[in-house]
């Protein structure tokens, strides 16, 4: 590789480093030192973090190393134990991801029952889980299911294995499996949240109706908690704040914040339905929102991962398909952008995040 592209190459792979483990970091110890970000749901974007962490640490150095000296000098083992980490972090990633939609999809789809099966056990469980099948997806090549060179000299690539049935297998459950159940899930998601919304828009015209007709006929003041609506305590996403009070995750915050608003009254008709008026608007903003961040997550996913798991599964099927080593070498730097991408789109759209992030990095 010329100087200046070697030049470039470092700096710009050095970049995606350092950011996907500052980013990562950040996340994690928001988690943990941020009071309303210390939910068990959230313990499954720290196992998200710390497998983005470990690409970035055990993957991406080393990858670098490759790209620019354009040959592997470390050997056969460190090679085996290479690969095998790049699978093992990667999978770990994609399949957090997959648990992340599934555990909106159940808070939402089932939230009172699920927010009681929702316990730390549980989601540790859940999270052993996800690193036990990406061991299993990543550890066969160490056992034979390969095709590596026995004799290995320093022009030797270093590889993942082209044999066709692990090829099949790794890429179905690192990445295949995984993209058709987050697209049904995020399809699921969206479609509940639309129909939410729709009730929601047919109930309000009735409540502004009878509240302000109990308030003419009554000449009393009417209590706002009587209009049931609350902050959702949960979160952990766009979409979760679309769940009302009857959905509520958490009935102590509910409570706490009805609480607050029954000590302001309101006495006139208008007020009402204009309060009423502006929640609607409120929940049309969320929910444009949530449609948003739901295609961000997937788009983001497909585009940085997509790519390399068409070029993983054709090239061992198609002996006249060939793909230069800078054209694969971006390719490959695509999915582990997704890494480094992952902080940003889980947590740049929840606002206590960003206040968790402001506070530490002193910006308020």
């Amino acid at each position: 590789m010329p100087v200046v592209e070697a030049v470039i190459t470092a700096v710009v792979l050095s970049a995606i480093m350092i950011s996907t483990v500052f980013g990562n970091i950040l996340v994690i110890i928001s988690i943990f030192t941020y009071r309303p970000l210390r939910s068990v749901q959230n313990i499954f974007l720290v196992s998200l973090a710390c497998a983005d962490i470990a690409v970035a640490i055990l993957v991406m150095p080393l990858n670098v190393t490759y790209s620019i000296i354009g040959r592997w000098v470390f050997g056969l083992r460190v090679c085996e134990m290479w690969l095998t980490c790049d699978v093992l972090c990667c999978t770990a990633s994609i399949l957090s991801l997959c648990v992340i939609a599934l555990d909106r999809y159940w808070a939402i789809h089932d939230p009172i029952n699920y927010a009681q099966k929702r316990t730390l056990k549980r989601v540790l469980l859940t999270i052993f889980l996800v690193w036990a099948i990406s061991a299993l997806i990543s550890i066969p090549p160490l056992i034979g299911w390969n095709d590596w060179p026995k004799d290995f000299a320093d022009t030797t690539p270093c590889a993942l294995t082209e044999e066709r049935g692990y090829v099949v297998y790794s890429s179905s459950g690192s990445f295949f499996i995984p993209l058709v159940i987050m697209t049904v899930v995020y399809l699921k998601i969206f479609q509940a949240t639309k129909r939410r919304l729709r009730k929601r828009a047919k109930q309000v015209p009735k409540i502004i109706q009878t509240t302000c007709a109990a308030t003419e006929d009554e000449k009393t003041e009417i209590p706002l908690q009587n209009i049931r609506t609350c902050k959702n305590a949960d979160n952990s996403t766009a979409v979760s704040e679309l769940e009302d009070c009857e959905h509520e995750e958490s009935p102590k915050s509910c409570d706490r914040n009805q609480a607050r608003n029954g000590s302001q009254k309101t006495q006139q008709p208008g007020i009402v339905r204009q309060y009423m008026e502006q929640r609607q608007k409120i929940s049309v903003s969320k929910e444009r929102r949530a449609a948003r961040v739901l295609g961000i997550v997937m788009g983001v996913f497909v585009l940085c991962w997509l790519p390399f798991f068409l070029m993983y599964v054709i090239l061992p099927f198609c002996a006249t398909c060939t793909v230069s080593k800078r054209v694969g070498g971006f390719i490959t730097w695509l999915g582990y952008v997704n890494s480094a991408l992952n902080p940003v789109i889980y947590t740049v759209f929840n606002p206590d995040f960003k206040k968790a992030f402001q506070k530490l990095l002193s910006f308020k």
